[in-house]
């Protein structure tokens, strides 16, 4: 495949523009241009093709992980999924699973490269999680399910759950605000009881404070 035209692109510094002569294009980095030593005019074997291809996607995958991290933090494993993952109006139905496989290597590669240069922080990440769901007033298996579902990896689960608000104050408020000034009745509770293992709270902690509920009402 011969590479008919190279130059710097108008609007993105640091891009370079490839035209093929199967009237392809591609956009690649200025260390591709240095690394492929590119030049216009050059037979590009199939291998060096789908080296500068394989750049090009990573290229689009880091501006992407930027993106995606400018917005709000997350773990490694959750940019990972999101980043080899292809909206609906860009997926290949043709797309094999070699394909597949090669958009998840780059998107791992990609993802620890942000972990490396400080811009994804997994222990970090899990006590935001822990802070940001324990101040809206879930309990401790929601929390971990949430670390879970975010793609924390579990070695920093521990450390972070120790932020969490553990005193019987926020499920108090709770319980208060769901009985909404109803008197504590045994039916009554038992919906709260519900209501507050809904939101990840254990028993023990559950029925501690009904208990106090119950006790001050009598």
């Amino acid at each position: 495949m011969k590479l008919l035209k190279l130059e710097p692109s108008s609007r993105i510094e640091g891009r370079w523009l490839i035209w093929l002569e199967d009237g392809s294009l591609l956009r690649v980095g200025e260390g591709d241009v240095v690394s492929f030593s590119l030049y216009a005019g050059m037979e590009l074997s199939e291998e060096q093709l789908e080296g500068l291809k394989q750049a090009q996607e990573k290229a689009k995958l880091n501006n992407k992980a930027l993106t995606l991290l400018a917005a709000r933090p997350m773990s490694q494993r959750e940019l990972e999924r999101k980043l080899s993952a292809k909206s609906p109006r860009t997926r290949d139905p043709q797309e094999g699973e070699e394909q597949r496989q090669q958009r998840r290597e780059l998107a791992q590669e990609v993802a620890q490269r942000m972990a490396q240069v400080g811009l994804v922080d997994d222990r970090e990440y899990a006590s935001t999680v822990v802070r940001h769901y324990s101040r809206k007033g879930y309990g401790p298996a929601k929390i971990r399910d949430e670390l879970y579902r975010r793609g924390v990896p579990r070695e920093f689960w521990d450390e972070a759950m120790e932020e969490r608000d553990q005193g019987d104050d926020k499920l108090r408020a709770l319980v208060e605000k769901k009985l909404r000034g109803a008197a504590p009745t045994r039916e009554e509770l038992k919906k709260v009881s519900a209501y507050l293992a809904r939101r990840g709270f254990d028993w023990e902690e559950i029925s501690r404070v009904l208990s106090q509920v119950e006790q001050e009402a009598e």
